[in-house]
This record gives structure tokens, C-alpha cells and sequence, in this order.
């Protein structure tokens, strides 16, 4: 089933056990594989003006291998 990426925008994501995590604001792409490799739960200039890109882009987003569904919200594995 493909799911535009525009569908993605604004969704709360939540874990399969009920916690929320926050709001889809942008993602990142692999463009090698042609898919999306990580939901942010912040826009990408916040992560580009990070001092610590890979700590903010850890605690910020969400591996797209996690979704297990995507309706009126995702749900993602827990970690």
C-alpha cells in the first residue's frame, strides 16, 4: 500500500501501547533506497541548527521501520 508523504504531515503518532510521542512536522529521506528513513517530530531547520545534530535528531524522530499502521494517526512500535 503506498501512502503519499503529504498524507504523513500533522499526524500524532503514538507507540502500540498508547503513549503519544508528538506530531509529524517533516521527514528525511533516502533517496539510495527510495524510501523514508526517519519521521520528525520537529521541523528540519530546527534539527539543521542544532549544535548536536545527531542527539537532537535521536530524541526527535522516529525510524520509519517502527509504523506498524497509519490511519487518522501512526502507530509505532515500542522501542
Amino acid at each position: 500500500m503506498a501512502i503519499l508523504l503529504s498524507e504523513l504531515y500533522g499526524k500524532q503518532i503514538i507507540t502500540n501501547e498508547g503513549k503519544k510521542i508528538g506530531m509529524v512536522e517533516d521527514a528525511i529521506l533516502d533517496f539510495d533506497k527510495g524510501a523514508v528513513a526517519n519521521l520528525l517530530l520537529i521541523k528540519s531547520e530546527e534539527l539543521t541548527r542544532s549544535a548536536n545534530t545527531a542527539m537532537t535528531l535521536a530524541k526527535n524522530s522516529v525510524k520509519y521501520e517502527r509504523i506498524k499502521s497509519v490511519s487518522e494517526s501512526i502507530i509505532v512500535s515500542a522501542k
